[in-house]
């Protein structure tokens, strides 16, 4: 952080409070200070700043373009400052944590288990939010992500949660009258693919040592629109096993028994270095592991 360009609270406070108000006289009233003190704290974070948010005309302060955009930032900044603080006050042992998941593992995995966490953390509240793919914890609100594959998520330190076990799935009417399904049964059957992992068929197949080489497939984005397209009919899937295990028991979808893993990773709990010792984080990390 360059702190040249942190400026004081209370100038910022200032420039706000004159911002909304288009007064200094009324901005002083509501900060209890002075018209004199308010206007010295604007000119010294105009100085710091080496930028004019001000137009002085005719006694009146009128707001720049850039002085503007300014108050337009500063004032949510303030805001979560505000909530911070407020919330830090009135509930010293909980806080919010903001948590990036995976859909399928979020809904299925993690979102039934919560309400024993909430039982037990009774002060910390979680917010959930779906990314697909890993990000930039500098630039956004989270506290901690779910991440499926390796553990190589730079600037994160990490938890691993469980490995991944695959299987592939197929509606019954696909299933011969011998009952028995194997590798060869899904060289015959129309494939459903991941669209972020477009070679698990041609490593499950591997695995199983077939030389089968998938060609053509149908792609979904959300394994959720998979497994309903497998339950359906529409052709064989690779499936985390947590998400098809009741499908499986209730006879809606049958697997290859004794197949190979073919997994290429794991589901893990990471979070940026800085955030470590955050305790809603701590809290959850210690329920979770």
């Amino acid at each position: 952080m360059q702190r040249r360009y942190l400026p004081s609270i209370a100038w910022l406070t200032a420039f706000e409070a004159v911002a909304r108000l288009n007064s200094v006289t009324d901005a002083a009233a509501e900060l209890d200070l002075s018209q004199g003190a308010v206007s010295r704290m604007i000119q010294k974070l105009e100085d710091q700043l080496n930028v004019q948010l001000f137009l002085r005309i005719k006694k009146r302060l009128v707001l720049t373009p850039q002085g503007a955009a300014y108050a337009n930032d500063i004032r949510g900044a303030l805001s979560t400052i505000s909530n911070s603080s407020f919330s830090l006050a009135t509930n010293p042992d909980g806080g919010t944590l903001e948590l990036a998941i995976l859909p399928a593992f979020g809904t299925h995995w993690l979102a039934p288990r919560l309400a024993d966490f909430l039982a037990k953390h009774p002060g910390v509240s979680i917010n959930l939010s779906t990314r697909i793919l890993p990000f930039d914890f500098a630039k956004e609100r989270f506290h901690a992500a779910i991440h499926f594959g390796e553990d190589d998520w730079l600037g994160s330190q990490s938890l691993k949660l469980m490995d991944e076990n695959t299987v592939p799935v197929i509606a019954p009417r696909f299933v011969d009258h011998s009952g028995i399904v194997d590798a060869k049964t899904f060289e015959t059957i129309p494939l459903l693919s991941l669209r972020t992992r477009p070679d698990d068929w041609a490593s499950w197949f591997a695995a199983q040592g077939s030389c089968f080489l998938p060609s053509s497939r149908m792609e979904f984005d959300q394994f959720a629109a998979m497994r309903q397209a497998a339950i359906s009919g529409a052709g064989a899937a690779l499936m985390p096993s947590y998400l098809v295990e009741n499908d499986l028991e209730e006879g809606r979808l049958a697997t290859v028994e004794n197949a190979v893993n073919s997994s290429k990773g794991a589901y893990y709990l990471v979070w940026p270095e800085t955030l470590k010792d955050y305790p809603p984080l701590v809290k959850l990390r210690a329920w979770i592991s």
